[in-house]
């Protein structure tokens, strides 16, 4: 088969090319050294110059066929009023690729990008990567000192899809690794909590505006925030600190100095200045657990700071700076929260572009168990000492933690304070199960008095979260939670709706109270099977 001929298609390099006289061959100069390679025979070289520089192009022609006889010199002139000028750039060079007559099958071409300026070779490299010029990348070097007689060296680069494909391969695997740290490496089987990390993941890395997590008490806020932080650190996006503050422990005149400073003898006691928690985030994040406990106040204030990078600390006459990035967390509905008065709308607005909601434990029954190993690791590395379950104590607590008994009202917390107990209990480093089976009886009646202490506990919150039930009016929350009680108690759908329209059903002549149910439970994006095994 007889092998294509090679074309070149490269710039003329104004400065690297130029020359007077005979000294001209004492330099090194990219265009003519090329030719000059006894292992790469060049069939034609396209010269693309500037209007100005004809006479050098003509004089850089003429050494070419100098030094190489065999190849022909095509002179193009392309307009270019200002080489520094990327669109400029770009525009003429991509018009000169759609006009141009490439013959792939025939020829084979190598786009020289080591003269022009830096803006020229990235546009050179750029149409070459997007296949307008359909070759390869050459680009010439100087010769060493040694061997100063020779032409220097080439390389050829080939701008292959597997290369590419190796490259986003390690791209993905850099993914998978960021999306694990979110996890802190627990391996989650939950379909939903997998898909939130990633978008938590994607957002992390390509923005900086404010991120909002919503969430049940235990459900991981606090930590996902920090493995946010850390995943940005580790990428060079964040130069500053992580600073926590949970809102609900702030009040009144302690809530202003702490998060934006105070000077000295601001109020009775300042007897410092204090910089305040929004100038220790500077360049790093300010993660404010429960932000809608927050007052009306300090939401002004931190509003201010969100938009205008700027806010003034208690008693001081001079605006203090700090570029910070937000992580909220809450277990309130904030959309309520403003209906009501208790939250500023407008700072909703500026921190609700990013909000994902954490699912509760019991929402996740099957990361219970990567969430258990988690634990034990956790336990081995804090008391130095290495635990595990016997296969039946396993099986055992596995059971009850993922059936209808098992509430987690605490959600992780109360996973993690049932591993440490067991953890500690047992007996040469093996759980067994009289000690499971003894935490499942503390469990269980922790929960119970957990729910007989606590007024505001109602069904609801198990089956549609507690954000959620927070938005429903209060004559739909009274009627929904009687359905729902109902319901948990009845063995079938059909029992549950007699019970619930018992009065009704005897005014009616076709009686269907399972789908008459059925029909008002999907109102609020529920079902008998979800309602009932929640029980």
């Amino acid at each position: 088969m007889k092998s294509k001929k090679i074309a070149v298609v490269g710039l003329l390099g104004a400065t690297l090319d130029g020359g007077k006289g005979s000294a001209r061959w004492e330099k090194w100069r990219p265009t003519v050294a090329l030719c000059q390679h006894e292992d790469l025979l060049i069939h034609r070289f396209e010269l693309l110059y500037q209007q100005q520089f004809e006479s050098l192009a003509r004089l850089v022609g003429e050494d070419i066929h100098a030094v190489s006889p065999e190849t022909e010199v095509c002179q193009r002139a392309i307009s270019l009023r200002d080489p520094w000028d990327f669109e400029e750039v770009y525009g003429g060079l991509h018009e000169f690729a759609r006009q141009y007559r490439f013959v792939p099958e025939k020829e084979e071409y190598l786009i020289h990008i080591t003269t022009g300026t830096h803006v020229a070779q990235i546009c050179m490299f750029l149409l070459t990567e997007a296949r307008y010029f359909p070759g390869k990348i050459v680009q010439a070097s100087p010769p060493s000192r040694r061997n100063a007689n020779s032409p220097g060296e080439y390389r050829i680069i080939d701008l292959d899809l597997s290369i590419y494909d190796r490259i986003a391969s390690r791209f993905q695997r850099e993914q998978l690794e960021g999306l694990s740290f979110l996890k802190s490496g627990i391996d989650t089987r939950n379909k939903a909590f997998n898909e939130l990390i990633e978008q938590i993941e994607r957002v992390a890395i390509h923005s900086k505006a404010p991120i909002l997590l919503i969430g049940p008490t235990g459900s991981g806020k606090s930590r996902l925030a920090r493995r946010i932080y850390e995943l940005k650190k580790a990428r060079h996006q964040l130069l500053g600190s992580f600073v926590e503050v949970n809102c609900a422990t702030l009040r009144g005149d302690a809530a202003m100095s702490a998060l934006f400073g105070h000077v000295k003898g601001a109020f009775t006691g300042a007897a410092q200045d204090r910089p305040g928690l929004l100038r220790a985030a500077e360049g790093g994040i300010l993660f404010l657990d429960e932000i809608g406990e927050l007052g009306l106040d300090e939401q002004a204030m931190l509003l201010r700071a969100l938009e205008e990078k700027r806010f003034l600390p208690m008693g001081a006459d001079r605006e203090a700076k700090s570029d910070f990035h937000l992580i909220g967390g809450t277990n309130r509905d904030l959309v309520l929260e403003v209906q009501k008065g208790r939250f500023r709308e407008d700072l909703l607005a500026r921190i609700n572009l990013w909000t994902f909601r954490l699912p509760a434990l019991r929402e996740r029954p099957e990361d219970i168990e990567p969430n258990l190993e988690y634990e034990l690791d956790q336990f081995a590395s804090s008391m130095g000492t290495q635990i595990t379950f016997s296969k039946e104590a396993r099986e055992r607590f596995l059971l009850f933690a993922t059936s209808r008994d098992g509430r987690w009202k605490a959600n992780f917390r109360d996973l993690n304070a049932a591993i440490n107990r067991m953890a500690t209990l047992t007996a040469g480093g093996r759980i067994t199960v009289p000690v499971v089976n003894e935490e499942i009886e503390r469990l269980k009646e922790f929960w119970k008095e957990s729910r007989a202490g606590n007024v505001e506990d109602d069904p609801l919150a198990h089956v549609l979260g507690e954000p959620r039930a927070a938005t429903l009016d209060h004559f739909d929350r009274v009627q929904l939670a009687e359905a729902v009680r109902i319901c948990q108690k009845s063995h079938t759908l059909s029992e549950a709706g007699r019970i619930l329209f018992s009065s009704s059903r005897q005014r009616k002549r076709t009686m269907n109270d399972a789908d008459r149910l059925r029909k008002y439970l999907a109102r609020f994006g529920l079902t008998w099977e979800a309602v009932h095994q929640r029980q």
